[in-house]
């Protein structure tokens, strides 16, 4: 194969297929040839409906999906570790390498004119091969299946340094507010950290028949004005000692913060939005903390491979749809609905 499809996203909630010379390898890179590659919210909010990011951070015309997953079949020169067979995830922002956060693995946060986020400013994972550096892969286990790595790639990596910031353990009733897949996601990774009680309230009554099937929450709840309220009476009248804001709705994160109990962590995982509150009623005199935590750390997301391994725990779970790539304008029309689960294109 010399040539290959690939997938677009116009900016007029639309997908453009066109075709692409299949990449060579250079110095320090692979060719992965995807096995799975999600769809994330972030591709709908900024980048499907309307081309948000401005500049550098934009969208920059490139092949889709910053969620890739597949297996290395061609190798550059001045490989350090990985090798052709390998199965990998590929971590989504490919910073410079060299400054203070891509150091500590948070190439997310970098701020270099060499950064670039795949599926953003480079080629994505919507088609048949990537080219991907060394140093922004992941060794997928093989007890995981390539659906799972995709989810890994962003979504689940992103749940989870949320969730380690906050820490989740058996002493604690957990509330997610959003059962998207970041939400589906949290209430997944807080069950097998052992939470307690898991409470999840959302709008869309298919996101909460999904979560109830899955056995994923205690209690879901129809987003509403007395949420605070139920709550609370399912806590015994103190409140969660956890809160996760994974829809980007300010009244959703208003009850997020109202809802936890004294002493309580919350931590916003949702893009965009706003929230408005009384510091000293809810915040200040109940010594609540509130964390902002965006995606993850390489380091992070390879503690969470090898903890879903331990805890037998599958991301592939919360995907109710999948998609061949010829098929990605079905895919993303799906996930701009906002009433499934997880959407797959998935690669033979």
């Amino acid at each position: 194969m010399t040539t290959m499809q690939g997938a677009l996203l116009p900016g007029n909630s639309t997908v453009e297929m066109k075709e692409f010379p299949v990449p060579e390898p250079g110095h320090g890179q692979v060719l992965v040839q995807v096995k799975a590659s999600t769809i994330c919210g972030s591709d709908i909010r900024a980048i499907y409906r309307e081309h948000i990011g401005k500049g550098p951070e934009g969208y920059q015309g490139v092949i889709a999906g910053h969620e890739p997953c597949g297996q290395i079949v061609k190798v550059g020169p001045g490989m350090k570790q990985f090798k052709p067979g390998d199965r990998v995830i590929v971590y989504h922002i490919s910073g410079c390498g060299v400054c203070y956060d891509c150091r500590r693995g948070y190439m997310i946060s970098c701020t270099s004119e060499h950064r670039k986020a795949y599926g953003w400013q480079r080629d994505g994972g919507m088609a048949p091969y990537l080219i991907a550096d060394e140093k922004d892969l992941i060794l997928l286990p093989d007890e995981l299946t390539y659906i799972d790595g995709a989810q890994v790639a962003c979504g689940f990596g992103t749940v989870y340094e949320g969730l380690e910031k906050i820490g989740i353990s058996g002493n604690d009733a957990v509330l997610v507010m959003g059962l998207g897949p970041v939400g589906l996601a949290a209430l997944m990774l807080s069950k097998a950290m052992g939470a307690r009680q898991l409470i999840g309230v959302d709008l869309v009554p298919e996101r909460l028949e999904l979560a109830k099937n899955l056995g994923l929450a205690d209690h879901v709840l129809l987003a509403s004005e007395g949420n605070v309220a139920e709550i609370l009476q399912l806590t015994g009248g103190h409140g969660v000692e956890r809160a996760i804001d994974a829809s980007a709705n300010d009244k959703a994160r208003l009850t997020a913060i109202q809802a936890t109990r004294k002493w309580g962590k919350i931590v916003f995982l949702g893009e965009g939005g706003t929230v408005s509150f009384q510091p000293s009623r809810d915040i200040i005199h109940d010594q609540k903390t509130i964390y902002g935590s965006w995606v993850t750390s390489t380091w992070k997301m390879m503690e969470l491979v090898e903890r879903l391994v331990h805890w037998n725990v599958h991301p592939e779970d919360l995907v109710t749809h999948t998609f061949s790539l010829e098929q990605a304008g079905e895919a993303y029309a799906l996930m701009a609905e906002g009433k499934c689960g997880k959407v797959a294109v998935v690669f033979d």
